[in-house]
């Protein structure tokens, strides 16, 4: 993509109602901490966030599929939100927002127990060792989860990566976290839920390289 279509997205992002940017929020005006449900979606549904979510193809999945659900889709790659925002808007997904920032400071956004649900579909892995702790399901990020996500809430994983599937089912073993669903291979063992097996951009071409999709669903202890 060129730089001038990159500098087109930043702009149209900046105007769009149902893109949130952290600096939207370097002046007086605070984040939306604990209004998300009664001041921007008008409802007391529930929330879903969909982390590192890319073009945001998934948040606008589950959002469709779930209209009594809020769904959040939040990565830091604005000329990427771009294209999810955009087809929201396009199509009057209402129960659909943005967030452009890092995932490190969901307690700035939201209030505990104010998320009732959270998706992490195919993140980066941080393949090198000494990178684990950047790994989405780490404890650094469980942590972080635990103080905004409702008592009981499902964490969702979806990976292609046998690195990541792995790790985080030692991190949930270590943490004492309840697992509700496990599927090593998604294609294999479960082709007709259509939740699981709707394909993003990413996950197609995981697919085309022959990769097995992983997932799994826990509950913080």
């Amino acid at each position: 993509m060129g730089n001038k279509n990159k500098l087109r997205r930043f702009k149209d992002i900046a105007r769009y109602q149902n893109v949130f940017e952290y600096t939207d929020f370097e002046g007086n005006e605070p984040p939306p901490k604990g209004k998300w449900k009664k001041e921007i979606f008008g409802n007391n549904n529930p929330i879903v966030l969909e982390l590192a979510c890319g073009k945001g193809e998934y948040t606008i999945y589950l959002a469709e599929k779930n209209p009594g659900k809020n769904c959040i889709g939040i990565d830091l790659k604005g000329n990427r939100i771009w294209k999810g925002a955009t087809y929201a808007l396009n199509n009057q997904v209402r129960n659909v927002r943005f967030i452009r920032m890092l995932i490190d400071h969901l307690e700035d956004y939201f209030e505990p127990g104010e998320v009732d649900e959270i998706w992490i579909t195919f993140p980066d892995p941080h393949p090198r060792g000494s990178r684990s702790k950047q790994r989405l399901t780490s404890t650094k990020f469980l942590e972080i989860y635990r103080n905004v996500l409702k008592p009981g809430g499902l964490i969702h994983l979806k990976t292609d990566s046998d690195l990541l599937y792995n790790f985080t089912l030692e991190t949930i073993e270590e943490e004492d976290c309840q697992i509700g669903k496990k599927v090593d291979d998604i294609y294999k063992e479960e082709p007709d839920d259509k939740l699981l097996t709707h394909k993003t951009f990413y996950e197609k071409k995981h697919l085309k390289a022959g990769k097995t999709i992983h997932y799994v669903a826990f509950r913080l202890n």
